[in-house]
Parts: structure tokens; C-alpha cells; sequence
């Protein structure tokens, strides 16, 4: 075992979070301003340890904890690298807030592999990659789409269908996109289960909200590629109603939600599973200050700014 590193990013659901998980497209973007980075060393005394701003200490003590998916995942790597015994330290720096629609813990799991297959010197195709961060993303939320991994180890935005090959997507060459905490905590299992439970419970209902998202996502890649922004920022709006629907959505984020509107945003919406965590709003470069401001006034712990690149 040598040192070994591994890195990725924070992603963003611009539109289609949980019609994904039933089929539908989604279109997701790698925030490379927002990264994670993993390193590690092996140790000689066959020690096992972590550190991170989550969990710190022994690999077994965080099988415990929330880090219990990763923990597995690293167990399950040592076996693959007949390595149980191996000592190591593993370091990981993350700019990702946990718990914020960011695909936090796929980000730390993409890093993970990829550290310690650099470690053990191996070479990582991307099917490999993203079936090992399914361990712990299985492990935390139940029924990922496998969307979070797909786009916090690639390098553009993603069109996405749950199943099948991903391939990169045109992005408009003007506006931007703002991203904004709550601070309130994303909730995705109970969302996701939720979401589940409504289309068991009352199929008639809700999967007509469905179909309707996986719609206005093929209608957003056009807009996307015809550099109509204004066009995305109502099917932005239309996402977010339907999602509204699922009962996904949370005094906080609509707060949020309108104040953007309010000050010219030409859509926003929730991103990620929402009750809780980011919404998003697209916003003229111009207009973005203005924006910016009123949803810091409104309580958005902090907000971020993601310029489209169309390279």
C-alpha cells in the first residue's frame, strides 16, 4: 500500500430529483468550486483510523455512526484488496455541507474508492467506481438512483437516466444559477420513502406528478440547448410545484423560493430530496447580486454562485 488520493466534487439537481428514481431523466450538475478531497496512508502498526469532519477515531468505532455506510464500503475494499489487516490513516477535507441535497456522502464515497484503489495502485474504470460507492449509498438511503455518485465523479453536467449509460449535456451560455442553504437538514430517506408510500398509496395521484416531472426534464435539456433560459425558469417553477405535490418541499425552501422569485429569478426550485437542505434559482448574471442579498435577508445560511460552462 502506498499514499494514496482521491477527489470529487459537490452536485446539483438542476431538475428531475425523484421521477429518477422511477425512470424518469434527471439533469444534474458537478459543482467543481465545492470539492472533497481523500487521502490515504498506510500505517505499520495496523491501526485503522479516520479523519474527518464527520467522524474521527477508529474504523470500527464509526461503523457505529453516520460514517457506518463509508465504513462498510472501506471494509469491502480491504477484502477486494486482500488487504483486512492493512493499516492506513484516511484523511478527508470536504467544502460540502452534509445533509444539503449536495450529494455529500456519494462525493466522500467516489473519493474514498478512488483513494485507496490509487493506494493499492489499481486501476478504476467509472462502472467500477460507481458500483462501489452503491455500498454505502444503499447503506444510507435505502433506494438511491445512483445519480449523486454519477455526478460528483464527473467532470460536466450529467443527463442521467437511472439504468443506463450517462452522457454529458449542452448547458446555456448566459445566467447563472444560485444555490442557497436553509441550514435546516435534508431529510432524503424520509423523502424518498415518502415519495414511495404516495405513489403506493394513491397511484392515480401522484404518478401523473411524475410523469409530468420526467416531461418538463426533457423540455429543459431543449431549453438548455437553444440557450433559453427563460424557458428552463418556468419548467424550474413546474418542477417545483409538482414537487410541492410529493410533499417534498418545506416551509424554509419556499421561503426561499419566493423571496428569489419576488426578486427576479426567472425560475427556482428545491434541489436534492428535499424537507430541507438547498433550493436553487436561475437568475440573470445582473440580476444575481440583487438576488443574492434578498436570500441572505430571508435567512439562507449561505449561498453560492455556479456559472454554466458551455466548454
Amino acid at each position: 500500500m502506498e499514499i494514496g488520493t482521491g477527489k470529487s466534487y459537490a452536485k446539483i439537481i438542476l431538475i428531475g430529483e425523484h421521477a429518477v428514481v422511477y425512470g424518469e431523466p434527471a439533469i444534474a450538475l458537478p459543482v467543481k468550486s465545492i470539492g472533497l478531497s481523500a487521502r490515504v496512508a498506510p500505517l505499520p502498526d495496523g491501526r485503522q483510523e479516520v479523519t474527518s469532519a464527520f467522524f474521527t477515531g477508529d474504523l470500527n468505532a464509526g461503523e457505529l455512526t453516520n460514517f457506518a455506510g463509508i465504513a462498510m464500503l472501506i471494509r469491502r475494499l480491504l477484502v477486494f484488496f486482500d488487504a483486512t489487516e492493512q493499516g492506513f490513516h484516511l484523511t478527508i477535507t470536504s467544502a460540502l455541507p452534509s445533509e444539503r441535497g449536495m450529494g455529500s456522502s456519494a462525493a466522500t464515497a467516489v473519493a474514498v474508492v478512488r483513494a485507496f484503489y490509487d493506494a493499492f495502485q489499481t486501476s478504476l474504470t467509472r462502472t467500477a467506481l460507481l458500483n462501489w460507492a452503491d455500498i454505502s449509498e444503499k447503506a444510507l438511503h435505502g433506494n438511491p438512483s445512483g445519480l449523486d455518485a454519477a455526478t460528483a465523479s464527473a467532470e460536466k453536467p450529467q443527463w442521467f437516466v437511472r439504468g443506463k449509460s450517462l452522457r454529458s449535456i449542452m448547458m446555456p451560455r448566459n445566467g447563472v444559477l444560485l444555490i442557497a442553504d436553509t441550514g435546516i437538514a435534508g431529510q432524503t430517506k424520509v423523502a424518498v420513502d415518502l415519495v414511495a408510500q404516495k405513489l403506493k398509496q394513491a397511484p392515480k395521484v401522484y404518478r401523473p406528478l411524475i410523469t409530468d416531472i420526467g416531461t418538463a426534464v426533457r423540455q429543459a435539456a431543449l431549453a438548455l440547448a437553444q440557450d433559453d433560459i427563460i424557458t428552463l425558469g418556468q419548467l424550474l417553477n413546474r418542477n417545483q410545484a409538482d414537487l410541492a405535490a410529493l410533499g417534498v418541499s418545506s416551509p424554509e425552501l419556499d421561503r426561499l423560493i419566493n423571496v428569489a422569485i419576488d426578486h427576479g429569478a426567472y425560475g427556482a426550485k428545491l434541489t436534492g430530496s428535499g424537507m430541507g437542505g438547498c433550493m436553487i434559482a436561475l437568475a440573470a448574471e445582473d440580476q444575481a447580486p440583487t438576488i443574492i442579498q434578498a436570500l441572505k435577508a430571508a435567512n439562507a445560511v449561505k449561498v453560492w454562485e455556479y456559472h454554466f460552462e458551455t466548454k
